[in-house]
């Protein structure tokens, strides 16, 4: 894509952000903690999630990536071998490494800004491979341009998800189009949020 999307400043969750969550989703979420970015359509795509669920449960993933069209894009792109391709670079690229150990500290120092989780890895397989470009994007989109090298890569790859207009049909939407979200499309982002 030759523009990505805006970062946009994370907010508080309102009813319509969590009944679009669970369209997105199928399910209600987990965690949730705040919008931490949202589409041009106006609906969240990327949630910022506890690091404990309320039932104590470690929750790693900190930046949970919810819109069924940007998932399925990554999907596609994971299915074509990027992941594999992007840890090769990795392990020949030191300017990358050293760029994608930053992300990984990053991303490290936001969730424990929120609650220490002492011995868990950060996500999407930092600081050494790429495990999930779903984890990477979420972090590019909430962190913004130039925070995670691999997942402004990855959006780079992306279609603009968000052309056909909203991804679901949830109260709040401008005009209510969009596909109705059926539960987590391919790819995956490790934990579930």
């Amino acid at each position: 894509m030759r523009t990505p999307p805006p970062r946009t400043p994370p907010t508080a969750p309102t009813e319509a952000d969590t009944e679009a969550f669970r369209q997105q989703l199928g399910r209600p979420p987990r965690g949730l903690r705040a919008i931490a970015h949202r589409c041009p359509c106006g609906l969240p795509d990327v949630v910022e999630t506890a690091p404990r669920l309320e039932d104590g449960t470690p929750f790693p993933t900190t930046y949970y990536l919810t819109c069924p069209r940007a998932a399925s894009a990554i999907g596609t792109l994971e299915a074509e071998g990027v992941m594999r391709e992007m840890t090769e670079r990795l392990r020949t690229d030191p300017e990358l490494a050293a760029a994608y150990r930053r992300a990984h500290e990053d991303y490290l120092a936001r969730r424990d800004a929120i609650e220490v989780l002492a011995g868990f890895p950060s996500a999407g397989g930092m600081p050494d491979r790429v495990k999930c470009l779903h984890v990477l994007v979420a972090h590019s989109l909430a962190a913004g341009p130039g925070v995670n090298p691999l997942g402004d890569e990855a959006i780079a790859m992306l279609p603009e998800w968000w052309r056909k207009g909203p991804c679901v049909c949830a109260a709040g939407t401008e005009d209510g189009a969009g596909d109705r979200g059926t539960g987590r499309p391919a790819g995956g982002q490790g934990s579930t949020a």
